[in-house]
Protein backbone atom coordinates (compact mmCIF):
# COMPACT_ATOMS: atom_id res chain seq x y z
CA UNK A 1 0.00 0.00 0.00
CA UNK A 2 1.15 3.31 -0.94
CA UNK A 3 0.34 6.51 1.23
CA UNK A 4 1.15 9.99 -0.97
CA UNK A 5 1.44 13.63 -0.42
CA UNK A 6 2.36 16.73 -2.53
CA UNK A 7 3.13 20.29 -1.93
CA UNK A 8 0.41 22.42 -0.74
CA UNK A 9 0.13 26.22 -1.89
CA UNK A 10 3.05 28.08 -0.34
CA UNK A 11 1.42 31.28 -0.14
CA UNK A 12 -0.91 29.93 2.18
CA UNK A 13 0.22 26.90 3.86
CA UNK A 14 3.73 25.87 4.90
CA UNK A 15 3.27 23.15 7.17
CA UNK A 16 3.59 19.30 5.85
CA UNK A 17 1.68 15.96 6.63
CA UNK A 18 4.40 13.70 6.07
CA UNK A 19 7.97 14.66 8.09
CA UNK A 20 11.30 11.83 7.83
CA UNK A 21 10.64 10.67 11.42
CA UNK A 22 7.13 9.84 10.44
CA UNK A 23 8.41 8.02 7.25
CA UNK A 24 9.79 5.42 9.70
CA UNK A 25 6.77 5.02 11.63
CA UNK A 26 4.74 4.14 8.35
CA UNK A 27 7.21 1.47 7.55
CA UNK A 28 7.13 0.04 10.46
CA UNK A 29 3.34 -0.84 9.10
CA UNK A 30 4.83 -1.88 6.02
CA UNK A 31 3.07 0.98 4.35
CA UNK A 32 5.19 2.63 1.28
CA UNK A 33 5.23 6.42 0.92
CA UNK A 34 5.88 8.33 -1.81
CA UNK A 35 6.57 12.14 -2.14
CA UNK A 36 7.28 14.60 -5.00
CA UNK A 37 11.02 16.08 -5.44
CA UNK A 38 11.68 18.79 -3.19
CA UNK A 39 8.60 17.77 -0.71
CA UNK A 40 10.23 19.72 1.98
CA UNK A 41 12.79 21.76 0.99
CA UNK A 42 11.11 25.24 1.72
CA UNK A 43 11.23 23.93 5.55
CA UNK A 44 15.27 23.21 4.96
CA UNK A 45 14.10 19.30 4.76
CA UNK A 46 15.95 17.92 1.67
CA UNK A 47 14.62 14.86 -0.14
CA UNK A 48 17.92 12.63 0.73
CA UNK A 49 16.24 13.00 4.12
CA UNK A 50 12.95 11.52 3.87
CA UNK A 51 15.23 8.58 0.96
CA UNK A 52 17.15 7.33 4.09
CA UNK A 53 14.05 6.91 6.13
CA UNK A 54 12.62 4.66 3.25
CA UNK A 55 10.59 6.99 1.06
CA UNK A 56 10.72 7.24 -2.75
CA UNK A 57 10.84 10.53 -4.37
CA UNK A 58 8.94 10.31 -7.97
CA UNK A 59 9.51 13.27 -10.62
CA UNK A 60 6.20 14.74 -10.34
CA UNK A 61 2.86 15.43 -8.68
CA UNK A 62 0.95 13.84 -11.17
CA UNK A 63 2.93 10.46 -10.79
CA UNK A 64 1.68 10.81 -6.39
CA UNK A 65 -1.46 11.62 -6.69
CA UNK A 66 -2.05 8.65 -9.53
CA UNK A 67 -0.04 5.67 -7.81
CA UNK A 68 -0.74 6.41 -3.97
CA UNK A 69 -3.58 4.64 -2.07
CA UNK A 70 -4.27 7.54 -0.06
CA UNK A 71 -3.34 10.93 0.22
CA UNK A 72 -2.47 13.30 3.01
CA UNK A 73 -2.85 16.69 3.38
CA UNK A 74 -2.56 19.41 5.76
CA UNK A 75 -5.40 21.26 3.67
CA UNK A 76 -7.81 20.02 0.82
CA UNK A 77 -5.49 19.89 -2.44
CA UNK A 78 -6.45 22.16 -5.55
CA UNK A 79 -9.66 21.62 -8.11
CA UNK A 80 -6.59 21.54 -10.43
CA UNK A 81 -5.71 18.03 -9.19
CA UNK A 82 -8.90 16.15 -8.74
CA UNK A 83 -8.51 14.74 -12.45
CA UNK A 84 -5.29 12.97 -11.37
CA UNK A 85 -6.77 11.10 -8.52
CA UNK A 86 -8.56 7.82 -8.64
CA UNK A 87 -11.83 6.07 -8.02
CA UNK A 88 -11.63 4.71 -4.62
CA UNK A 89 -8.81 6.80 -3.14
CA UNK A 90 -9.04 7.85 0.73
CA UNK A 91 -7.72 11.58 1.00
CA UNK A 92 -7.64 12.96 4.35
CA UNK A 93 -6.75 16.30 5.36
CA UNK A 94 -7.73 19.84 7.23
CA UNK A 95 -10.55 19.72 4.29
CA UNK A 96 -13.19 22.40 5.82
CA UNK A 97 -16.28 20.93 4.72
CA UNK A 98 -18.51 24.02 5.88
CA UNK A 99 -17.12 26.17 3.32
CA UNK A 100 -15.76 23.48 0.47
CA UNK A 101 -18.84 21.71 0.10
CA UNK A 102 -19.01 22.28 -3.43
CA UNK A 103 -15.60 21.15 -3.82
CA UNK A 104 -15.58 17.76 -1.81
CA UNK A 105 -19.10 17.10 -3.34
CA UNK A 106 -17.38 16.59 -6.86
CA UNK A 107 -14.90 14.41 -4.97
CA UNK A 108 -17.58 12.08 -3.42
CA UNK A 109 -18.64 11.84 -7.52
CA UNK A 110 -15.60 10.49 -8.50
CA UNK A 111 -16.27 8.36 -4.93
CA UNK A 112 -13.00 9.19 -3.64
CA UNK A 113 -12.96 8.29 0.44
CA UNK A 114 -12.38 12.07 2.11
CA UNK A 115 -12.19 12.54 5.81
CA UNK A 116 -11.52 15.42 7.50
CA UNK A 117 -9.81 15.89 10.84
CA UNK A 118 -11.00 18.92 12.65
CA UNK A 119 -14.12 16.61 12.78
CA UNK A 120 -12.50 14.24 15.41
CA UNK A 121 -14.92 13.36 18.58
CA UNK A 122 -13.72 15.00 21.38
CA UNK A 123 -12.79 11.14 23.45
CA UNK A 124 -9.72 10.13 24.99
CA UNK A 125 -9.44 7.62 22.31
CA UNK A 126 -9.19 10.01 19.67
CA UNK A 127 -6.60 12.66 21.94
CA UNK A 128 -3.20 11.32 19.91
CA UNK A 129 -5.00 12.29 16.54
CA UNK A 130 -6.59 15.99 17.90
CA UNK A 131 -5.06 18.01 14.95
CA UNK A 132 -7.10 20.77 16.37
CA UNK A 133 -5.28 20.70 20.11
CA UNK A 134 -2.15 20.36 19.05
CA UNK A 135 -2.20 23.56 16.22
CA UNK A 136 -3.93 25.45 18.31
CA UNK A 137 -1.32 25.05 21.69
CA UNK A 138 1.08 26.36 19.11
CA UNK A 139 -0.97 29.15 18.42
CA UNK A 140 -1.95 30.18 21.76
CA UNK A 141 2.03 30.60 22.19
CA UNK A 142 2.82 32.26 19.20
CA UNK A 143 0.41 35.33 19.70
CA UNK A 144 1.33 36.08 22.51
CA UNK A 145 5.26 36.08 21.40
CA UNK A 146 4.58 38.23 18.97
CA UNK A 147 1.96 40.25 20.33
CA UNK A 148 4.99 40.81 23.18
CA UNK A 149 7.42 41.83 19.93
CA UNK A 150 5.17 44.47 19.30
CA UNK A 151 4.45 46.03 22.71
CA UNK A 152 6.86 48.62 23.26
CA UNK A 153 7.21 48.39 26.84
CA UNK A 154 8.77 45.62 29.27
CA UNK A 155 6.59 42.31 29.91
CA UNK A 156 7.28 41.50 33.47
CA UNK A 157 7.76 44.26 36.75
CA UNK A 158 10.91 45.66 37.06
CA UNK A 159 11.93 47.45 40.25
CA UNK A 160 14.82 49.52 39.51
CA UNK A 161 16.95 52.65 41.02
CA UNK A 162 15.37 54.71 38.59
CA UNK A 163 11.66 53.44 39.58
CA UNK A 164 9.57 50.67 38.85
CA UNK A 165 8.04 49.40 35.93
CA UNK A 166 4.44 47.78 36.41
CA UNK A 167 4.00 44.12 34.68
CA UNK A 168 1.98 44.08 31.50
CA UNK A 169 -1.48 43.55 31.97
CA UNK A 170 -2.69 40.55 29.40
CA UNK A 171 -6.72 39.45 28.53
CA UNK A 172 -7.50 36.46 26.79
CA UNK A 173 -10.57 35.71 25.26
CA UNK A 174 -11.38 32.66 24.84
CA UNK A 175 -9.73 29.44 27.14
CA UNK A 176 -9.68 26.41 24.62
CA UNK A 177 -6.45 25.10 23.72
CA UNK A 178 -5.23 28.31 22.43
CA UNK A 179 -5.91 30.31 25.16
CA UNK A 180 -4.75 28.27 27.91
CA UNK A 181 -1.59 28.38 26.33
CA UNK A 182 -1.67 32.08 25.85
CA UNK A 183 -2.37 32.01 29.15
CA UNK A 184 0.27 29.48 30.27
CA UNK A 185 3.12 31.63 28.19
CA UNK A 186 2.19 34.80 29.54
CA UNK A 187 2.10 33.66 32.84
CA UNK A 188 5.63 33.02 32.40
CA UNK A 189 6.73 35.91 30.93
CA UNK A 190 6.05 37.60 34.01
CA UNK A 191 2.95 39.75 32.61
CA UNK A 192 -0.50 39.70 35.18
CA UNK A 193 -3.33 37.65 33.37
CA UNK A 194 -7.03 38.15 32.73
CA UNK A 195 -9.25 35.45 31.03
CA UNK A 196 -12.98 35.41 29.72
CA UNK A 197 -15.22 32.37 28.41
CA UNK A 198 -18.57 31.26 27.89
CA UNK A 199 -17.80 27.78 29.43
CA UNK A 200 -17.51 27.85 33.34
CA UNK A 201 -15.71 24.77 33.17
CA UNK A 202 -12.61 27.18 32.00
CA UNK A 203 -12.49 29.17 35.16
CA UNK A 204 -10.89 26.28 37.35
CA UNK A 205 -8.52 25.77 33.93
CA UNK A 206 -7.13 29.46 33.61
CA UNK A 207 -6.99 29.80 37.71
CA UNK A 208 -4.62 26.58 37.69
CA UNK A 209 -2.43 28.52 34.87
CA UNK A 210 -2.04 31.76 37.71
CA UNK A 211 -4.53 33.49 35.34
CA UNK A 212 -8.22 35.27 36.97
CA UNK A 213 -11.62 34.43 35.59
CA UNK A 214 -13.76 37.03 34.60
CA UNK A 215 -16.71 35.53 35.73
CA UNK A 216 -20.05 36.98 33.89
CA UNK A 217 -22.59 37.84 36.18
CA UNK A 218 -25.59 35.11 36.33
CA UNK A 219 -23.64 32.99 33.70
CA UNK A 220 -24.69 29.64 32.37
CA UNK A 221 -22.37 27.03 30.93
CA UNK A 222 -22.16 27.40 27.35
CA UNK A 223 -20.68 24.09 26.44
CA UNK A 224 -21.33 21.20 23.83
CA UNK A 225 -21.41 17.47 24.71
CA UNK A 226 -18.03 17.59 22.62
CA UNK A 227 -16.26 20.17 24.41
CA UNK A 228 -16.76 23.29 22.41
CA UNK A 229 -18.09 26.67 23.01
CA UNK A 230 -21.33 27.35 22.04
CA UNK A 231 -23.17 30.52 20.62
CA UNK A 232 -24.35 32.49 23.77
CA UNK A 233 -27.55 34.30 24.26
CA UNK A 234 -27.95 37.95 23.74
CA UNK A 235 -28.15 38.62 27.47
CA UNK A 236 -25.32 36.83 27.87
CA UNK A 237 -23.49 38.72 25.39
CA UNK A 238 -24.31 42.11 26.62
CA UNK A 239 -23.10 41.15 30.10
CA UNK A 240 -20.04 39.55 28.55
CA UNK A 241 -19.72 43.05 26.77
CA UNK A 242 -20.12 45.51 29.46
CA UNK A 243 -17.73 43.60 31.74
CA UNK A 244 -14.71 43.40 28.88
CA UNK A 245 -15.22 46.72 27.94
CA UNK A 246 -14.82 47.62 31.53
CA UNK A 247 -11.35 45.28 31.48
CA UNK A 248 -9.91 46.55 28.66
CA UNK A 249 -9.34 50.08 30.02
CA UNK A 250 -6.71 48.61 32.07
CA UNK A 251 -5.41 45.93 29.72
CA UNK A 252 -1.80 45.73 27.53
CA UNK A 253 -2.55 43.57 25.20
CA UNK A 254 -5.02 41.10 24.26
CA UNK A 255 -5.03 37.53 22.48
CA UNK A 256 -8.64 36.62 21.18
CA UNK A 257 -8.73 33.19 20.79
CA UNK A 258 -12.88 32.11 20.25
CA UNK A 259 -14.22 29.97 17.64
CA UNK A 260 -17.33 28.25 17.37
CA UNK A 261 -17.32 25.30 14.64
CA UNK A 262 -18.81 26.17 11.52
CA UNK A 263 -19.73 28.80 11.93
CA UNK A 264 -18.38 32.96 11.70
CA UNK A 265 -16.40 33.61 14.97
CA UNK A 266 -18.03 35.32 17.51
CA UNK A 267 -17.79 39.08 17.72
CA UNK A 268 -16.67 40.07 20.93
CA UNK A 269 -14.27 43.17 20.73
CA UNK A 270 -15.90 46.22 19.28
CA UNK A 271 -14.65 49.74 17.93
CA UNK A 272 -15.92 51.54 20.89
CA UNK A 273 -14.18 49.16 23.41
CA UNK A 274 -11.09 49.39 21.47
CA UNK A 275 -11.31 53.12 21.48
CA UNK A 276 -11.43 52.65 25.18
CA UNK A 277 -8.21 50.94 25.11
CA UNK A 278 -4.70 52.72 26.00
CA UNK A 279 -2.56 53.89 23.30
CA UNK A 280 0.18 51.48 22.43
CA UNK A 281 -1.88 48.15 23.18
CA UNK A 282 -2.11 45.23 20.80
CA UNK A 283 -4.49 43.34 20.13
CA UNK A 284 -3.99 39.60 18.06
CA UNK A 285 -7.04 38.37 16.78
CA UNK A 286 -6.28 34.45 16.46
CA UNK A 287 -9.76 34.34 14.50
CA UNK A 288 -9.61 36.21 11.92
CA UNK A 289 -9.62 33.63 9.29
CA UNK A 290 -13.12 33.12 10.23
CA UNK A 291 -14.20 36.95 10.69
CA UNK A 292 -12.64 37.71 13.68
CA UNK A 293 -13.46 38.32 17.23
CA UNK A 294 -12.94 42.44 17.09
CA UNK A 295 -14.64 44.34 15.03
CA UNK A 296 -12.06 45.76 13.12
CA UNK A 297 -9.84 42.91 12.48
CA UNK A 298 -8.13 42.37 8.75
CA UNK A 299 -7.36 39.64 7.60
CA UNK A 300 -3.21 39.30 7.21
CA UNK A 301 -3.27 43.07 8.57
CA UNK A 302 -1.99 44.95 11.22
CA UNK A 303 -4.66 48.08 11.96
CA UNK A 304 -3.18 51.06 13.76
CA UNK A 305 -6.21 52.50 15.69
CA UNK A 306 -5.60 55.22 17.33
CA UNK A 307 -2.41 54.01 18.46
CA UNK A 308 -3.86 50.25 19.19
CA UNK A 309 -2.60 47.60 17.19
CA UNK A 310 -5.04 44.81 15.66
CA UNK A 311 -3.12 41.82 14.06
CA UNK A 312 -4.84 39.01 12.08
CA UNK A 313 -2.63 36.59 10.50
CA UNK A 314 -4.63 34.02 8.77
CA UNK A 315 -2.78 31.23 9.59
CA UNK A 316 -0.03 31.82 12.38
CA UNK A 317 1.09 28.50 12.11
CA UNK A 318 3.34 29.56 9.16
CA UNK A 319 5.67 30.98 11.36
CA UNK A 320 5.86 27.36 13.18
CA UNK A 321 5.52 25.42 10.61
CA UNK A 322 8.48 23.01 11.35
CA UNK A 323 7.20 22.63 14.73
CA UNK A 324 3.21 22.66 13.19
CA UNK A 325 4.14 20.42 10.53
CA UNK A 326 5.93 17.55 12.90
CA UNK A 327 3.02 17.68 15.59
CA UNK A 328 -0.02 17.43 12.58
CA UNK A 329 2.51 14.48 11.11
CA UNK A 330 2.25 12.51 14.24
CA UNK A 331 -1.31 13.02 14.98
CA UNK A 332 -1.74 12.26 10.97
CA UNK A 333 0.21 8.97 11.20
CA UNK A 334 -2.54 7.93 14.55
CA UNK A 335 -5.26 8.01 12.53
CA UNK A 336 -3.80 6.24 9.60
CA UNK A 337 -2.68 3.73 11.87
CA UNK A 338 -6.73 3.18 13.19
CA UNK A 339 -7.94 3.54 9.57
CA UNK A 340 -5.30 0.82 8.60
CA UNK A 341 -6.07 -3.14 9.29
CA UNK A 342 -2.95 -4.67 9.94
CA UNK A 343 -3.75 -8.23 10.07
CA UNK A 344 -5.52 -8.12 6.33
CA UNK A 345 -2.68 -5.12 5.38
CA UNK A 346 -5.77 -2.82 3.82
CA UNK A 347 -7.31 -0.13 4.76
CA UNK A 348 -10.95 -0.90 6.45
CA UNK A 349 -13.73 1.93 6.76
CA UNK A 350 -15.35 0.92 9.86
CA UNK A 351 -18.43 3.05 10.48
CA UNK A 352 -19.06 1.57 13.56
CA UNK A 353 -15.82 3.35 15.07
CA UNK A 354 -17.08 6.50 16.14
CA UNK A 355 -13.58 8.27 14.89
CA UNK A 356 -14.23 7.25 11.77
CA UNK A 357 -17.85 7.76 11.16
CA UNK A 358 -17.34 11.12 12.37
CA UNK A 359 -14.35 12.32 10.21
CA UNK A 360 -15.61 10.61 7.44
CA UNK A 361 -17.48 13.02 4.99
CA UNK A 362 -20.65 11.95 2.66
Amino acid sequence: MKLGSIKENLEIEKRIAITPEIVKKYKSLNLNIILPKGYGEHLGIFDKEFINEGAEILDNEHKVLSEADVVLQMNLIAEENFEKLKNKQILIGVLNPYSNKEKINKLLEKKINCFSLELLPRITRAQSMDILSSQANLAGYKAVVDSFAYYQKAIPMMMTAAGTIPAAKVLVVGAGVAGLQAIATAKRMGSIVYATDVRLASKEQVESLGGKFLVVEGAENLETEGGYAKEASEEFKQKQENLIKETLKKIDIVICTALIPGKKAPLIVKKDMIEAMQSGSVIYDLAASQGGNTELTKVNEIIDHNGVKIMGDSNILNKLPNSASNLYAKNMFNFVSNLYDKDNKKFSINLEDEIIEKTQIK
